[in-house]
């Protein structure tokens, strides 16, 4: 091969690699790092089992789709509060999710894990906070529940349907409604979760903000489908959230609640919870309406709005985990893991330079050239297509260094073979090349493999190992026929280097220096 076209194939590997080094300093791009290396939050939900809310449905009882629905509500959710690459997805019957650099940790959690069913239903009645019955000390007798012989329990779920509102208690025209009816205080729902699963029957709800009071409402007469966009406001009397219906939507709310319950209150049922009970004094519906009440403020109008504007998850879901990663303890990972990598470098480094002469320094510049190129590589995505640099991933490029330098053993130690035979290193180091490239991409389509198959089976820290162990074991491919190959034979056909003293690639190959030069 000639000469020529050798030094143009280093130079332009090198250009290109510190070149793109250059211009992602140059755009002030940097890798963005993720969860464990910056802070910020993880949880693992699970799909809630049918009337529980704290206890996870078996494994396959919950549909794949139904799991990629909830990641797609999810991921616009954490979109629309402006969290920076966040990493949703499914992993076994669970859904991880990810937030790196969130500070409001808790509130986040609060707003993209809440169901958000809402249903509109007409207040019938209210009620006080629950009161347990007063229990009566006596030998011979037992406890009695002063609970209406309605309130017995269905033979499914346990859930228990509260007693009907005299219809002389209804609400007319009054946001305070009428007094309190009295059973109802002594009344106990089962939870708000298992009521409000009961969109055909009477319910008995929290009311937000009004310190345990309640109300009963009847079956539900429109849900939150019908919504096609929400957003908060600030009003003279109060924070308010505006919705606005479909065309379909609108016409189910002026049938189902506006003709039928002029001069009403309508409760605005979200999760369990009475968001809102406003009389419905309009006659026709023109497309929005407000949901108001004492338990909005700015944070949950805001949270509210954006809960409806996305839609409710096909399922519950319930925490299974959650992790909350500081800031201080994601730097000292960081510092941790480059630590790591470079004295891992550092002795690679000094050892083949050790062993391999001035083969050794071929690989220090090939590893500097790889390096470079990765840098640019994973700061460009990191800007471009979101891609954050976890502590697996530093794993993966940690390791990635051992398979590059173990292209550079195979090739030196094949040209050590081809000098033991007999021949020059000048003759030597291409034809030793075409033998051990066969090997180097055998082992690298290995790993590549393995890489890929991580990549597309894993979710999180293993992805994350993966892909950077997949695009070094791919730059290893082309760096060793573009930059290794040609610097070597270069080094193999000039005396300078094959005979030096010392560093010679004679010494690095074991052979006798009067005769390595054919």
């Amino acid at each position: 091969m000639k000469q020529r076209s050798l030094v143009v194939s280093v130079l332009i590997t090198a250009v290109v690699c510190f070149g793109a080094f250059a211009g992602v300093l140059a755009a002030n791009w940097k890798p963005v790092l993720g969860l464990d290396l910056r802070g910020g939050l993880s949880i693992v939900y699970c799909p809630n089992a049918k009337g529980s809310q704290s206890v996870c449905a078996p494994s396959g009882q919950v549909s794949a789709g139904k799991l990629n629905e909830v990641v797609d509500i999810l991921q616009a959710r954490v979109n629309a509060l402006g969290v920076a690459q966040p990493n949703i997805g499914v992993q076994g019957p669970d859904v991880v999710v990810q937030l790196p650099g969130v500070k409001n940790a808790n509130t986040i959690k609060n707003t993209i894990g809440s169901t958000a069913q809402l249903y509109f239903r007409k207040v019938l009645c209210f009620a006080d906070p629950y009161t347990p019955p007063a229990k009566k000390a006596s030998s011979s007798t037992t406890t009695t529940s002063t609970v209406p012989k309605a309130t017995k329990k269905t033979a499914n779920d346990g859930y228990v349907p509260p007693p009907v509102c005299p219809a002389s208690l209804t609400p007319s025209n009054s946001n305070s409604g009428p007094a309190p009816y009295p059973p109802l205080s002594s009344y106990k729902t089962t939870t708000p979760v298992q009521d409000a699963d009961h969109p055909t029957g009477n319910v008995v709800l929290p009311i937000a903000g009004q310190s345990g009071l309640r109300a009963e409402l009847g079956p539900v007469l429109a849900t939150g489908s019908i919504i096609s966009g929400a957003y908060a406001q600030d009003t003279t009397t109060g924070w308010q959230v505006v919705f606005s219906t479909t065309p379909a939507g609108s016409a189910i709310f002026q049938k189902n609640i506006v003709t039928p319950d002029y001069h009403y209150l309508i409760g605005a049922d979200l999760d369990g919870i009475v968001e809102s009970d406003p009389v419905m004094d309009i006659s026709s519906y023109t497309g929005s309406g407000v949901i108001n009440g004492n338990g909005i403020n700015a944070t949950t109008a805001g949270q509210l709005a954006l809960l409806l504007k996305y839609g409710a998850l096909p399922v519950g879901i319930h925490p299974l985990t959650t992790d909350v990663v500081s800031a201080s303890l994601g730097a000292s990972s960081l510092h941790a893991g480059l630590l790591a990598g470079l004295l891992g470098l550092l002795l690679v480094m000094g050892y083949t330079i050790f062993y391999y002469r001035a083969l050794g320094v071929v690989v220090v510049m090939g590893l500097l050239s790889s390096a470079a190129i990765l840098y640019a590589i994973i700061s460009a995505l990191g800007h471009k297509a979101g891609l954050t640099l976890d502590l697996s991933g530093i794993t993966g490029l940690i390791v990635s260094v051992g398979i590059t330098v173990d292209s550079y053993v195979v090739y030196f130690e094949r040209l050590k073979d081809e000098v033991r035979a007999g021949r020059s290193i000048r003759s030597s180091v291409d034809k030793g090349f075409r033998s051990a490239y066969r090997t180097i991409l055998s082992a690298d389509a290995v790993s590549f493999i393995g890489a890929a198959v991580l990549y597309i089976l894993s979710i999180g820290a293993v992805k994350g190992f993966a892909l950077m162990l997949g695009i070094s074991t791919l730059l290893d491919v082309i760096t060793a026929f573009t930059f290794t190959r040609p610097l070597v034979i270069l080094l193999g056909r000039n005396r300078i280097f094959t005979e030096a003293r010392g560093l010679g690639v004679a010494r690095g190959l074991g052979a006798a220096p009067a005769g390595e030069v054919g």
